[in-house]
């Protein structure tokens, strides 16, 4: 099954991480099939905190990927129109 999930980057106790699509069986923070967005929550108030490319979240949700409850409350907190 395709997902839509967030992998983790950035540094010990500075965390940052891109929103992906990828198949539900690889890793975390492994191989993925397109990145459509990104998420900061330790962005200072003149960085943006949280992107998501709603073309691409639409395009895949269209195409059976299903969001991660995680991602899921970060795309109705951006504001993004989602599709079923």
């Amino acid at each position: 099954m395709v997902v839509i999930r967030l992998a983790r980057g950035g540094a010990k106790n500075r965390p940052f991480f891109n929103m992906v699509v990828t198949d539900s069986r690889n890793r975390r923070d492994g191989r993925f099939i397109e990145r459509i967005g990104f998420y900061n929550p330790a962005a200072a108030a003149t960085e943006q905190g949280l992107v998501i490319n709603p073309e691409r979240l639409a395009y895949w949700q269209q195409h059976g990927a299903q969001l991660s409850p995680t991602a899921a409350r970060l795309v109705k907190q951006s504001g993004v129109q989602r599709t079923a």
